[in-house]
C-alpha cells in the first residue's frame, strides 16, 4: 500500500491478513515499470555523478590556470602578492562564515522538505551545493539534482519538483528582497556608501519591481488564466502556485527563515572578511550590491564562474570606488572558499547518498505533531 506524504511518498509493507496483490498481468506490468523507473534513475545519477567529476576537474584546472596567471603575468603580481600577504586569521574566519552558509542551506532545505529525514536531507542540500559550485548548472539546475536524489528515495515526482521550485524561489527571493532594500536605502541616504543613482536607485528599483511582479503572478493568473489551456497557460499556473507557497513560507513565523537569510549574508560575509584580511573595510552596501549584481553572470556556462565572477566583482567594485588590485585578491580568495568548501563538502554528501541507494526512509512526523510531542514532553518532565 502507499502512504502519501507532505513531499515525498513511500512503499510500505502489506499489513498482516490483508491482500493487495495484484492479478499475474498487473503485477508484471508494474514489476516492469518500477524497473525500467529505477533503471533510469540510476542511469541520471551515474550522469550526473560523472558530471560532479568532470566539473571538479574543470574546476581545479581553472584554478590552476587563475594561479599561473597570477605568477606568469607581470600587471597581476600585485594581486598575487596581496593575496599572499592576506592575514591567516581573517582566511579561516572567512572559511567558518561559508561553512555557516552551507548549514544555512541545509536548515532551508529542511524547511521546504519538511519531513525528510534530517540527516538524509542534510546530504541532499550539500549535494545541491556541489553541483551548484562545480558544474554550470545555476540554482535551478543544482536544485534539479537534489529533486532527482529525492525521487530516487520514493518521492512524489510532481510534489518533489513542486517543492524544489519553492526552494529555489525562497533563496532567490532573499536575494531580491536584499538587493531591493539595501539600493534603496543606500539612494534615500539611510545607508553610508556611493549615493549615484545608477549604483543604488536603479538596482533598487529593479530588484522591487521584481518583487511586485512576482507578488502580482497569483492573482493575474487566477484572473486571467484559470479557464484556459495550454502549456503557456499551465506553466504560469504553476509558477503562480509556487510564489504562492513561497510568500506562505516568508510570512510565516518561523525561526527556520533564519536558513534562507543565512545562506545569503554569510556567503556575503565570507567576501566582506577577505577584504577585512587585505585591512580594507569598505562599505556594507557597496560589497552587497557589488555581490549581487555581480553574480548575474553566472548565467555563462563556466565551471563556478571561475575568472568570469572575479572580472565582474571587479569591475564593480570600481565603480563603487574600490581600488581594483585588493578588490582582485579580495575576490580571488572569495571566490576560492565559496566554491572548494561545498564543492568538497557536498561532494562527499553526495557519495554517502550512493553508497546507501534504495535504503528505505523514515518520515518525520508533521511539524505541528512534532512540536505537540516536545511541549507534552516538557509538560511531563515539569
Amino acid at each position: 500500500m502507499m502512504l502519501e506524504c507532505a513531499s515525498m511518498r513511500f512503499v510500505r509493507p502489506n499489513p498482516p491478513g490483508v491482500t493487495l496483490a495484484p492479478t499475474e498481468p498487473e503485477h508484471d506490468a508494474a514489476h516492469a515499470e518500477l524497473h525500467r523507473t529505477r533503471a533510469e534513475l540510476e542511469q541520471d545519477e551515474a550522469r550526473a555523478s560523472r558530471k560532479l567529476w568532470q566539473g571538479l576537474a574543470s574546476l581545479a584546472v581553472l584554478v590552476i590556470l587563475v594561479i599561473c596567471l597570477l605568477a606568469a603575468v607581470p600587471s597581476l603580481h600585485k594581486v598575487a602578492h596581496e593575496v599572499t600577504s592576506m592575514a591567516w586569521g581573517w582566511v579561516l574566519a572567512a572559511i567558518g562564515f561559508k561553512l555557516l552558509s552551507c548549514v544555512a542551506y541545509i536548515i532551508a532545505f529542511l524547511q521546504v522538505f519538511d519531513r525528510a529525514p534530517v540527516r538524509f536531507g542534510a546530504r541532499v542540500a550539500l549535494s545541491e551545493l556541489a553541483f551548484g559550485a562545480a558544474v554550470s548548472l545555476g540554482g535551478a539546475g543544482s536544485v534539479a539534482v537534489g529533486a532527482m536524489l529525492l525521487i530516487e528515495r520514493g518521492g512524489n515526482p510532481s510534489r518533489v519538483a513542486e517543492r524544489s521550485a519553492v526552494l529555489f524561489l525562497l533563496t532567490s527571493a532573499i536575494n531580491v528582497i536584499t538587493l531591493a532594500a539595501v539600493g534603496l536605502l543606500l539612494w534615500i541616504g539611510v545607508l553610508p556608501g556611493v549615493h549615484d543613482p545608477l549604483l543604488s536607485l536603479l538596482p533598487g528599483v529593479a530588484g522591487l519591481a521584481a518583487i511586485l511582479g512576482f507578488m502580482a503572478m497569483p492573482r493575474l493568473a487566477d484572473r486571467f488564466l484559470a479557464e484556459r489551456q495550454g502549456r503557456v497557460a499551465s506553466w504560469m499556473m504553476a509558477t503562480a502556485g509556487t510564489v504562492t507557497s513561497t510568500e506562505q513560507i516568508l510570512r510565516r513565523p518561523d525561526w527556520r527563515l533564519i536558513g534562507a537569510w543565512g545562506y545569503l549574508w554569510c556567503d556575503i560575509f565570507v567576501l566582506l572578511t577577505c577584504f577585512w584580511g587585505l585591512g580594507l573595510h569598505p562599505q556594507l552596501s557597496t560589497v552587497v550590491l557589488a555581490y549581487q549584481i555581480g553574480f548575474l553572470v553566472n548565467f555563462i556556462p563556466i565551471p563556478g564562474g571561475v575568472g568570469v565572477v572575479e572580472g565582474g566583482f571587479v569591475a564593480l567594485f570600481a565603480l563603487y570606488g574600490v581600488a581594483a588590485t585588493p578588490a582582485a585578491a579580495a575576490t580571488v580568495v572569495y571566490h576560492a572558499i565559496s566554491l572548494w568548501i561545498p564543492a568538497m563538502w557536498g561532494t562527499g554528501a553526495f557519495l554517502m547518498l550512493r553508497r546507501s541507494r534504495g535504503e528505505p526512509l523514515t518520515l518525520r512526523p508533521p511539524r505541528a505533531e512534532r512540536i505537540a510531542a516536545r511541549q507534552a514532553l516538557r509538560q511531563h518532565k515539569s
